[in-house]
């Protein structure tokens, strides 16, 4: 899986955000909101991350069961997808 170039996450105001910096992804719109988790799993994506390996850090982060971690990661990257910023 790939994040799409063009997008960065910031930290403001204790709250997470990817922000688009590329002007090919005005039709974004507006700053997508990520909770820490969110935020967790995109900077694994960021570094290449497959799914196995998200599940993996989800569980050794947040000490969750492997399929709680699965569910988890299949709805972000679902949700990611949608907005449009996953590949």
């Amino acid at each position: 899986m790939k994040l799409k170039d063009g997008f960065a996450l910031r930290q403001m105001a204790g709250e997470f955000l990817a922000v688009p910096f590329d002007e090919r992804y005005s039709d974004v719109g507006a700053l997508v909101s990520l909770n820490e988790t969110g935020a967790f799993l995109w900077e694994k994506l960021s570094g290449g991350a497959e799914l196995d390996e998200l599940v993996g850090a989800l569980v050794g982060e947040y000490e969750i069961s492997e399929d709680e971690a699965k569910d988890a990661v299949l709805s972000f990257t679902e949700s990611l997808k949608s907005a449009g910023l996953l590949e």
